[in-house]
């Protein structure tokens, strides 16, 4: 479904009757040509480091980015991005993406919340509305990449978005530790039983440059992500090194990438973002 307006909510079947969340969640989802899934198949990877720096570095090459948080139990983009407050909500009742840059717009199920210190304690279904009724009811307008951050595991939240946009793509987050790929091998299965495309696999903190003499030191094992996605035969997005420096920006809410810096994890996130615009065979640059 092709949608030629610039408010999907507003959209009316004859007799000026408001068509269906389904109706309007697919008239607004056909405005985004690309749609990636960030998952894990358990926490402490730096999954949401990774949605995070995917998006600025999309937006950074002049596409038009969404990112949405649906880690509905520990929601971080916010913090990361130093996002406080409510989102705006309009007279039409559509939720209003926060513009964090003129490329990126954010949205957070944590900014909906009145109180971000109280625990949300819902079960599968309500989550699964949650989740519908952000795709039907934030105005995105138009973008080249919705860049979503899952929760870890392969519980409610990715089955739902496995559900609602069966054409999303999975981009799988890993450490090279066998623990965490043993886990990750559950998430690449859970893809493939629900039919959802899965774009490739990256491994973060695959080591890190010595800030004195920028000698690499390999804090786990090395190689694990490569070696998964030949076992798993999935594509091999690249490895992130761990910089303490993404940690800082975090926790202030300035991600790292704002400040032009060269550094190996920016270098690296160079390297992976054009790795993904490879796989989806899109330019590497807007024109």
């Amino acid at each position: 479904m092709e949608c030629g307006q610039k408010s999907c909510a507003s959209c009316t079947e004859a007799g000026g009757k408001k068509k269906a969340k389904e109706e309007v969640m697919a008239c607004r989802l056909s405005r985004i040509k690309n749609k990636l899934v960030v998952m894990s198949g358990k926490g402490g990877v730096g999954k949401s480091s990774v949605a995070c720096y995917l998006a600025l570095s999309l937006a950074e090459r002049g596409f038009k980015v969404g990112l949405l948080d649906v880690d509905l139990h520990g929601p971080s983009i916010p913090k990361m991005f130093g996002l406080n407050g409510p989102l705006n909500i309009t007279s039409e009742r559509e939720i209003v993406p926060y513009p964090y840059s003129p490329n990126l717009k954010i949205v957070s199920i944590e900014s909906m919340l009145e109180d971000t210190d109280s625990p949300i304690i819902w079960r599968g279904p309500i989550k699964h509305g949650v989740i519908q009724q952000f795709l039907a009811d934030c105005d995105w307008g138009d973008l080249d990449f919705l860049v979503i951050d899952s929760p870890p595991g392969t519980g409610d939240e990715p089955l739902s978005v496995s559900r609602l946009i069966p054409e999303a793509m999975a981009i799988i987050v890993t450490t090279p530790q066998e623990v965490a790929l043993a886990d990750v091998r559950k998430s690449i299965t859970f893809c493939r039983k629900v039919n959802m495309q899965i774009l490739g696999l990256v491994e973060n903190m695959s080591g890190m440059f010595c800030p004195h003499c920028n000698e690499f030191i390999p804090i786990f094992r090395t190689g694990g992500g490569l070696r998964t996605s030949d076992a798993m035969k999935i594509d091999f997005l690249g490895e992130l090194p761990f910089e303490p420096k993404v940690v800082e920006g975090g926790d202030r809410g300035k991600p790292i990438l704002n400040d032009g810096e060269k550094t190996p994890f920016a270098k690296s996130i160079g390297e992976f973002t054009e790795a993904v615009l490879a796989r989806l065979g899109t330019a590497a640059a807007k024109a």
